[in-house]
């Protein structure tokens, strides 16, 4: 936090979470080896190469999952910090995604496909997408910026806090520090 301030609240991820979500993984990954090593014998295709392209593309794409829901079962990671100076969304990366009050507008709900996101409305969304040094995450706040109006959007689903929790700490948080 700046200065090194003491933070509020410290929001970690999941361990319920991540373990339902190994569990998902896992499946998908066992379906899309069983798909590709039976891709023969699909009862529900002719093709077996369209059954094999499922299973690869179910095993690529669920497979990172597995190495990221195990390293937050090991490890209790730190996912957001609220202070009474500002958030900090990325406290990995301190300080580069620390956003003082006076930089933030208001935070507003977005849901896309019955997923809820948290939206963080900044005064200087410029500023934060040039201070950006990662490539892919530069485009990714690109994206956000020209599609949701913000570089910035947080999603409950891996935090110990449910979406409503975490929205009402952050508009508390925004209205006991800003001013």
């Amino acid at each position: 936090m700046l200065n090194n301030e003491a933070p509020v609240f410290r929001i970690f991820s999941s361990r319920k979470k991540s373990f339902f979500l190994l569990i998902g993984c896992l499946a998908f990954v066992i379906g899309g080896i069983y798909a590709v090593v039976n891709a023969e014998e699909s009862p529900y295709r002719n093709s077996p190469l369209y059954t094999r392209s499922i299973g690869i593309a179910s095993i690529l794409f669920f497979g990172p999952g597995i190495y990221l829901s195990i390293k937050q079962l090991l490890k209790n990671q730190l996912i957001l910090e609220i202070g009474k100076e500002g958030l900090n969304i990325n406290p990995k990366k301190l300080p580069a995604e620390y956003i003082e009050w006076k930089d933030v507008k208001e935070f507003s709900e977005l849901n896309i496909a019955r997923q809820k996101l948290i939206i963080i409305e900044v005064n200087n969304s410029d500023y934060w997408i040039d201070r950006e040094e990662n490539k892919i995450r530069k485009r990714l706040m690109k994206f956000n910026l020209k599609n949701y109006g913000s570089p910035f959007n947080l999603s409950a689903n891996s935090t110990q806090f449910s979406h409503s929790n975490l929205m009402k700490v952050l508009n508390e948080s925004l209205d006991k520090f800003k001013y």
